[in-house]
């Protein structure tokens, strides 16, 4: 089959309907088969759980062409165990994390020619996601769900590419102490909609939280994870119980350990110590690595390096796995054909 007629090299980060997506149903305690379907509605119960108490979590991952022609996804076996946590995490039926990756499988061979070519920027975005589907009156976990994956292609999510962002520290927060900041739940990012909103309006490209706790700590941003370069080279990742356990800040500083020998610490990084890292930059499935420029303290602006040279080195090498031009770890690319 043909690659769709699309302007690849253009994309922006935006729904595209493609041919095919999976569905499966949870009911009486079992999943059902699955199958893949060419209807893209959803039709659901005007008391569904997840319209009544936002029982619905979701992921994200991406489908390339790599420099040999293969089309393959990036580690979708976390995303499958990511998803598990937060099925858990929310009262809602695991779906089986092998079962996770076959449907994955699935939506991508029946979207092979909505995968970009490579070297065009672009990727086949993919999101898996569940909600409870039967009415719910009372406050309590629905007792069927829907597991579904999209797929669409997409550019890259910032505007502009690469360019270096603007961030703001937010004077809202994202998650509370023991909440469910640390599972990708759609109610986490519902709560940022009318800060990003706002930060936009105010010029902003994201906000930055920090901890609710004790506001003294960096947390993330509404969208992605954030990593800090030290004057001398160290990766260095805020740690915290209530950000999102992003697949690409871990595999990042898998990278930065076992291909560019740089030493990571993982740790509460202070709002009042920012200023002294060299490079900052925002990293996620849609995202892989943004650099920041600038991260505006109520009126304190923080300027970092942009794509400075350890922040290039590992969009380069992370994408350059991810594309087949470098040896990526066992088990990291997953060959769809």
């Amino acid at each position: 089959m043909d690659k769709k007629n699309i302007d690849w090299s253009n994309l922006g980060f935006a729904y595209v309907q493609t041919d095919k997506r999976y569905v499966a149903n949870y009911k009486d305690g079992n999943w059902d088969d699955g199958c893949l379907t060419e209807d893209a509605t959803i039709t659901i119960t005007e008391c569904a759980g997840v319209l009544q108490y936002a029982q619905t979590c979701f992921e994200g991952l991406k489908a390339y062409t790599t420099v040999d022609g293969k089309i393959v996804c990036f580690r979708p076996d976390m995303n499958a165990a990511r998803m598990a946590d937060s099925c858990r995490g929310l009262e809602m039926p695991v779906f089986p994390e092998d079962r996770f990756v076959e449907a994955v499988v699935e939506v991508v061979k029946a979207n092979k020619d909505w995968v970009p070519p490579y070297g065009s920027g672009a990727s086949l975005y993919l999101r898996p996601f569940m909600f409870g589907s039967n009415a719910v009156i009372g406050v309590k976990p629905a007792t069927e769900y829907q597991f579904r994956i999209f797929a669409t292609p997409v550019g890259p999510y910032f505007k502009g590419g690469v360019k270096p962002l603007t961030l703001r520290i937010s004077d809202l927060d994202r998650a509370a102490p023991k909440g469910t900041g640390n599972i990708k739940a759609g109610l986490n990012y519902a709560m940022s909609l009318r800060n990003i909103v706002d930060a936009h309006n105010c010029g902003y490209d994201e906000n930055v939280y920090v901890d609710s706790a004790t506001r003294t700590f960096i947390e993330e941003t509404g969208g992605a994870n954030i990593i800090f370069v030290t004057k001398d080279g160290k990766l260095v990742t805020p740690k915290s119980d209530t950000i999102l356990p992003s697949i690409t800040r871990r595999s990042l500083m898998q990278v930065a350990e076992q291909y560019l020998g740089m030493e990571v610490e993982q740790r509460e990084i202070k709002l009042s110590e920012i200023d002294q890292f060299a490079e900052c930059g925002l990293c996620g499935t849609a995202a892989v690595i943004s650099p920041v420029g600038k991260i505006v303290d109520h009126g304190k602006e923080i300027t970092f390096a942009g794509m400075g040279p350890v922040i290039q080195k590992l969009y380069d090498t992370l994408r350059g796995i991810q594309m087949g031009e470098i040896e990526g770890p066992d088990g990291w690319i997953k060959v769809i054909e």
